[in-house]
């Protein structure tokens, strides 16, 4: 494919519906950035940072921070797809996956998704709402399937919870929309949130877990889900180029002490204070943890009842 070519694909959201075509999309991205790029830029700051520079077909844009200790190259590809596939179906059959490949997992999900976001930010600046929108859908989606494909009910769309007074009497229902709803024999385990960044995002589902706790009187596990928190950063030189995080690490440390802790937060690209930090590194984890026992705990948990809670998917 031709950027032109996948610029299409990419933003057409009915080519992407089962992993093997986010897999293949991937593929025939890393093939093309392989000969057919302008350049690419090493972060001033933090040098494991590439940016891409397109040529003339992609108006000589420059993509977003590439992890390049995550983000795989197409020779390396094909194996390591095929690990992430292994590792599905041993998880799906109840049994743990090898330890090594832990990180198959982390970087096949953050190459499969960067190489959507990397090819939309070849569209014109005019549209670069648009090309957000769509890589945020495409990557709420592409975890709904990796779950669905462990055996797991997962869906995205309204949880309707009812608000009763003292006497227990229904008053109205609140409606709650949620990329992730995960369930199990007839009942709701837990309620997710999947964002490419936490910019801007992270309040919302602090809050959500507490008004929707507070009213079902529940304490139904509310996750997080990301794939990293980093930008691209314009310096002061010339076509030179770094990265700024976009973590706001006091905002997430106020609501977990003073409202409510998160039940899992989770990343690809896990930034080094979440690791160095005694509190963040409590309730923030590279997103192995999730797909490898943290899932599976929530499932083992009482839930609320479906007959309780009605659901609209999208």
């Amino acid at each position: 494919m031709n950027l032109t070519q996948l610029i299409n694909h990419a933003t057409d959201k009915t080519r992407f519906t089962t992993i093997d075509t986010y897999i293949d999309f991937c593929k025939f991205y890393l093939e093309y950035i392989d000969t057919n790029i302008q350049a690419r830029i090493v972060s001033q700051n933090e040098h494991k940072y590439q940016f891409i520079q397109y040529n003339e077909e992609g108006n000589f844009n420059i993509t977003r921070p590439i992890n390049s200790e995550l983000m795989y190259a197409s020779h390396e590809f094909n194996d390591a797809t095929l690990i992430l596939k292994d590792t599905l179906e041993i998880l799906a059959n109840g049994e743990q996956p090898p330890e090594n490949y832990r990180n198959f997992l982390i970087n096949s999900i953050y190459s499969i998704q960067q190489s959507i976001g990397a090819t939309l930010d070849a569209l014109p600046a005019g549209k670069s709402n648009q090309a957000r929108k769509i890589n945020g859908d495409l990557f709420e989606r592409f975890i709904q399937l990796l779950i669905n494909a462990l055996r797991i009910d997962c869906v995205a769309g309204t949880i309707k919870v009812p608000v009763k007074d003292d006497n227990g009497e229904i008053l109205f229902s609140s409606n709650y929309q949620h990329d992730l709803m995960i369930n199990k024999d007839g009942e709701l385990k837990a309620i997710g949130s999947v964002k490419t960044s936490s910019k801007d995002r992270i309040d919302k589902v602090f809050i959500d877990k507490f008004l929707y706790n507070r009213l079902t009187d529940t304490a139904l596990p509310h996750i997080a889900i990301f794939l990293n928190d980093v930008q691209r950063k314009k310096t002061n030189k010339e076509n030179v180029y770094g990265i700024n995080g976009t973590f706001l690490s006091g905002h997430f440390k106020a609501y977990t002490i003073k409202l409510n802790p998160l039940d899992g937060v989770y990343y690809c690209d896990i930034r080094p204070n979440m690791i160095s930090d005694p509190l963040l590194s409590q309730h923030i984890k590279t997103i192995d943890h999730f797909f490898y026992s943290d899932l599976w705990n929530f499932l083992t948990v009482k839930g609320n009842d479906l007959d309780e809670v009605e659901i609209e998917e999208e």
